[in-house]
């Protein structure tokens, strides 16, 4: 029995806890920052950083001086000259030698300095860019997110709209049963009620794609049962509507992205002219080095009189013609010195600094400085353009703003007119003084202008979300 109890309880609370992620629905923020988190092209981007922060390391170690060993081991095989008897053998010699090189620059027209400065830019620039693809991605969220509220609220207004028509169709076949209406009246409104079920598929598909659209943007695997809260409400919260334009736009400046990282790149484009400049001066670089080498042949350990040639004739005395005799000694040979014995005693080393002067190098240094100074003039462009670009921007969605507003307002007013309508033709259709037709129509415009309410209002919602990204309001609040 406790073991049924154990296993029902288990059930029961992952059933509920099934439930309860198939019933979840998401706020913006969530959206948003789970999109923020898990998009590839953020991640991507996010890539990109690191690979600044190496080349930074690659800079630093400009520097730093460059260290390399070498060891090398050989066989001479065949007629080879002995180093110690420097006789001509058949016979197999080993060598073992080894040593190591330092060099370090001293100075390279401040090329190394540049470069780091260069790095150090990168490395902002690449934080500027992984910013703006971050509120890139968080305002494709915030429109996605809207785009789901809209539907959501057109399919209500279309199932509306169709429950109407339906209880006006039982209403109308009552009538022509009682003879008040003709037959054909009957037959407008069941065409009606087919054309608004119609309406209500469309609205219901148009709501599903929406949400794959913004299920897929946050990389969901498990898009089916995506949903979000529907607590969106018209309200300018911020106020942003009473700043003016230029005071949006001057806000903008200080902290848009897009004229960070315009401004970041001209700098970045500066120190390339440096480091391009820096290639005429001459340079000045220290170097070390150490060798040593072993030998594994025979050595020579002494020498011993010559029995078979014991002395051999050098010269003579002048005016006697006497021989003058040397005692010839041959070598006596010995086993090779232990390894670090000869590593030590054939040590070398050299050091020093080796000055380089460039005259002529085919031009190259002269055109890498002026395509250097080509790519800093069209980075001062690119940045005289992307001032321009926000201005027109800002001044754009200020003007979107306000029409957006005026908009929905004006469509708010021509709704309670279309009701104030509808209600009046309801009154004479069902006293017989107006045609099925006519009804219709008056009922066709009562749905689109409550469809035109709920697209003005999201379209002002996101435009308003737009102006306040330029005034420096995120699009979330954490």
């Amino acid at each position: 029995m406790k073991k049924k109890s154990c296993i029902s309880f288990v059930f029961i609370v992952l059933f509920g806890l099934s439930v309860q992620a198939q019933s979840k629905k998401w706020t913006l923020e969530e959206c948003v920052n789970y999109a923020v988190q898990n998009n590839i092209s953020i991640k991507q981007t996010e890539l990109d950083s690191k690979t600044a922060a190496i080349d930074k390391k690659g800079a630093i170690g400009n520097f730093l001086p460059s260290l390399n060993a070498n060891a090398s081991h050989s066989w001479n095989i065949g007629l080879n000259q002995d180093i110690t008897t420097g006789l001509l053998q058949n016979k197999t010699t080993q060598f073992t030698s080894a040593g190591a090189n330092i060099g370090i620059d001293i100075y390279k027209g401040l090329q190394n300095q540049n470069t780091l400065r260069r790095a150090n830019l990168s490395i902002v620039a690449a934080k500027y860019q992984l910013q703006k693809m971050q509120e890139d991605v968080a305002l494709n969220v915030a429109n996605a997110f809207l785009q789901i509220l809209f539907n959501k609220e057109n399919l209500k207004v279309q199932q509306e709209q169709l429950a109407i028509n339906q209880k006006q169709y039982s209403r109308s076949e009552e009538l022509v049963n009682a003879g008040s209406i003709p037959r054909g009246d009957l037959l407008d409104i069941k065409a009606t009620v087919a054309s608004n079920n119609q309406t209500v598929i469309a609205a219901d598909n148009a709501l599903l794609i929406s949400k794959l659209s913004l299920a897929q943007l946050l990389q969901l695997k498990d898009f089916e049962n995506f949903d979000v809260i529907d607590n969106t409400l018209v309200k300018d919260e911020n106020n942003i509507l009473a700043q003016t334009p230029a005071a949006i736009y001057d806000k903008a400046k200080e902290h848009k992205i897009e004229l960070k990282i315009a401004k970041t790149n001209l700098e970045i484009a500066e120190k390339n002219v440096a480091i391009a400049k820096g290639a005429f001066q001459p340079t000045l670089q220290g170097f070390y080095s150490f060798s040593s080498r072993v030998a594994y042949s025979d050595r020579i350990a002494g020498v011993q009189p010559n029995t078979s040639n014991p002395t051999s004739i050098v010269g003579y005395v002048q005016g006697t013609n006497q021989n003058v005799l040397q005692n010839n000694f041959s070598p006596v040979l010995g086993n090779a010195l232990p390894f670090w014995d000869q590593f030590g005693n054939n040590k070398g080393q050299s050091f020093g600094a080796q000055l380089s002067v460039p005259i002529f190098n085919g031009f190259s240094v002269r055109n890498n400085v002026e395509r250097s100074k080509v790519s800093l003039e069209k980075s001062k462009i690119a940045l005289e353009q992307q001032d321009l670009d926000l201005q027109r921007n800002v001044f754009t969605a200020f003007t979107d703003a306000k029409g957006a507003l005026n908009a929905h307002e004006s469509s708010i007013v021509a709704l309670e007119s279309r009701q104030e309508a509808y209600n009046y033709a309801k009154e004479k259709y069902a006293v017989g003084l107006m045609n099925s037709f006519d009804f219709n129509q008056s009922q066709t415009l009562l749905s689109n202008a409550q469809s035109e309410v709920t697209r003005t209002k999201y379209d002002y919602i996101f435009k308003i979300k737009i102006l306040e990204f330029y005034f420096g309001i995120p699009i979330i609040k954490n």
